[in-house]
């Protein structure tokens, strides 16, 4: 049950008379900051004293006299200013709790109006080997699909994956020309990705060598800029110093970026065998251009070719996906919309939603200088096209009330130009949503990278996670691990379990949009807000029931009384009958952080119970019964948790 919401709705029949809509003061109905004053606490009465023109105390005694709470709560009182405090009766938690112990949900019952979401997450490209900047979006639509799913909602998993369009132009023309077949033969996708990455440089090469006086322009100009404001800028103008700080800042970055180009200019110059690739492939842009074409026109060989390339991409990324245990229900590439692009462009112009511009097919979004473009001068489509063509199978398709995009947070431009093209095209009705999210830093504060520069790969994310983890299953002077009684293959697989559990955990209890530092050491730390800490409470519970010899589906349908005398066992009833608000507000923000900070205050009010009330060896019989049952339902609660978020429990560390 989610005494949140059923406390807003008691709240809301009480309302009723005194405001038209009190949606925005149930808000303010919510868990208390202290509990010595009650576990919830209603904060309106200020705001609508001030609406009714009376005073706060008054309105908070006159909500209280119509509100029926009675058999959830003690007597509320009004406190201060006009709080109301709300304490939730002990016989009902024991209740609560009683038909959780009975329950295979727990007592969490689903939504009672299930909506459809489409979820696009992960989404790589196929020619490339997954690196560190897919972990975010993979784990964290993985834990929003599992918890939707859990509370009654549909939802497909769909992975947009990159399967088409320039980043193949590249690797066809890597392949015609540098391809090691030897090395090809023996490694397909490492023969690839080199590929990849060498065109890839080769090109960007010759881009920054011709957009150089571009920017040399850029700087004078804005050097010029800047020498004319601090002229200008008098002492105690903030106006006038607010501008120069923000041309400074410009021609800091604009000179951050001459910097870089001329970098990786050097590179290519300073090694001998690259300087003469470049200097045979002078046109490399315009081929890779040229091959993509091809490729999208049906050209036989590129395709011949693409055909072959993709199953072995596929199934590189397939591997990493079983070892994070993340699995989708449809896995539709950019290929599979070439055949709508057409089409959809031809609806759009004969709408009159998009237009011709300077050659161009355009959607003029109102309010924003820049278009949506969805054909190019030489008839070449876009990402927005492939976007919009997508949308428009998804609702034919699967008439979701939702779709959801965990994409990172430098793709918010695009969302939001993609979502106001597709409200004009009668897509009003549909929820579209950026889940947007952060970068994972190094501890210098940058990108995280290799020691060479390179882009993480997610492979060796992982392998160096659990080799990690195994240092700790094997640390032989922390008494919570390393058991003698743990065979060494055991300890393998629990190393496996424990560190990509640490992986997804440390990323999922982030707030999603900001950016974190990466540090096996914090993420694997056996204290904190970690996976590792959940995965050690939970063995505990289980280790004082092989203590006890206790039957567990003998002691759930034993009818024992739970009893909540002591302080802790009050706590800990509290913090499991909240499980349901966490998934809920984990939903309503599409934010996992919501659960793992729920856990992790549940794990921590299992540590003080179990300091502070004896189980096994409890005052009586019944006492150790109950307390049994609210080490069960804390470890039940915990694991299904960790589930919800893609992460497994082990029995022992």
């Amino acid at each position: 049950m989610n005494v949140l919401s059923e406390l807003q709705s008691r709240f809301r029949a009480a309302l009723a008379g005194l405001v038209e809509d009190p949606t925005e003061y149930l808000a303010m109905v919510r868990p208390s900051q202290d509990e010595r004053f009650g576990e919830y606490q209603a904060n309106f009465a200020m705001p609508l004293g001030k609406r009714l023109g009376r005073p706060p105390r008054e309105v908070a005694a006159e909500v209280v006299s119509r509100l029926d709470v009675g058999d959830i709560c003690e007597p509320p009182e009004v406190a201060g200013p006009g709080f109301i405090n709300l304490r939730v009766k002990s016989s009902w938690l024991a209740g609560v709790l009683a038909t959780a112990v009975r329950d295979q949900r727990l007592a969490i019952a689903p939504v009672a109006t299930p909506r459809t979401y489409v979820l696009d997450y992960s989404s790589p490209n196929v020619a490339k080997p997954m690196h560190v900047g897919h972990i975010r979006s993979t784990v964290i639509g993985d834990a929003l699909k599992r918890t939707l799913r859990f509370l009654g909602h549909r939802v497909i998993a769909d992975n947009h994956i990159g399967d088409w369009g320039t980043q193949f132009g590249m690797i066809l023309y890597g392949y015609k020309h540098f391809v090691d077949q030897p090395r090809y033969k023996a490694h397909p996708v490492e023969e690839l990705s080199r590929l990849y990455r060498l065109v890839s440089q080769l090109v960007t090469y010759y881009e920054l060598k011709a957009d150089r006086p571009a920017l040399d322009k850029k700087i004078l100009h804005q050097e010029y800029e800047v020498e004319r404001l601090r002229a200008e800028t008098k002492p105690n103008d903030k106006p006038a110093a607010k501008n120069l700080r923000r041309a400074e800042a410009s021609l800091s970055e604009l000179c951050a970026t001459r910097i870089a180009a001329d970098a990786t200019i050097a590179r290519v110059d300073s090694d001998p065998e690259l300087a003469a690739l470049a200097h045979a492939h002078r046109d490399i842009g315009r081929a890779v251009l040229a091959e993509t074409a091809r490729l999208h026109e049906g050209d036989l060989e590129n395709l011949a070719l693409w055909r072959e390339f993709l199953p072995a991409c596929l199934a590189d990324i397939e591997a990493i996906y079983r070892r994070l245990d993340v699995e989708f229900d449809v896995t539709l590439g950019e290929s599979f919309y070439q055949d709508r692009l057409a089409e959809v462009v031809e609806k759009l112009l004969a709408l009159g939603i998009a237009r011709i511009s300077e050659g161009a097919t355009c959607i003029f979004i109102p309010g924003q200088e820049a278009p949506l473009v969805i054909r190019k001068q030489d008839g070449a489509f876009l990402y927005g096209t492939s976007d919009l063509a997508t949308i428009q199978y998804r609702v034919e398709t699967w008439q979701p009330h939702a779709i959801l995009y965990v994409v990172d947070h430098r793709q918010s431009m695009h969302f939001e130009q993609l979502f106001a093209a597709a409200r004009l095209w009668d897509y009003r009705d549909l929820e579209l949503e950026h889940i947007s999210f952060g970068t994972v830093l190094g501890e210098d504060g940058r990108p995280f990278k290799t020691r060479s520069g390179d882009t993480v790969g997610l492979g060796g994310l992982l392998d160096e996670a659990v080799a990690k983890a195994l240092e700790v299953v094997n640390r032989p002077d922390d008494p919570r691990s390393a058991s003698p009684d743990i065979p060494p293959e055991r300890r393998q697989q629990i190393a496996e379990v424990v560190g990509i559990g640490a992986l997804k955990y440390a990323d999922l209890s982030q707030n999603r949009t900001s950016d974190y530092t990466f540090s096996y050491e914090k993420m694997l730390a056996m204290n904190g807000n970690t996976a590792t800490y959940m995965q050690y409470a939970y063995a505990r519970v289980l280790s004082i029931f092989a203590k006890g010899r206790v039957n567990v589906a003998e002691l759930r349908a034993s009818d024992a009384p739970i009893t909540l005398e002591h302080p802790h066992e009050r706590a800990l009833a509290i913090a499991l009958v909240r499980f349901s608000e966490a998934l809920e507000q984990t939903v309503a923000e599409y934010r996992p952080s919501f659960l793992t900070s729920y856990l992790f205050e549940l794990a921590n009010r299992y540590s003080s119970f179990f300091e502070e009330c004896p189980v096994l060896k409890a005052p009586s019989e019944a006492s150790r019964a109950s307390r049994l049952l609210l080490c069960d339902l804390t470890a039940r609660s915990l694991r299904l948790g960790l589930e919800l978020l893609g992460i497994q429990v082990v029995e022992q560390m």
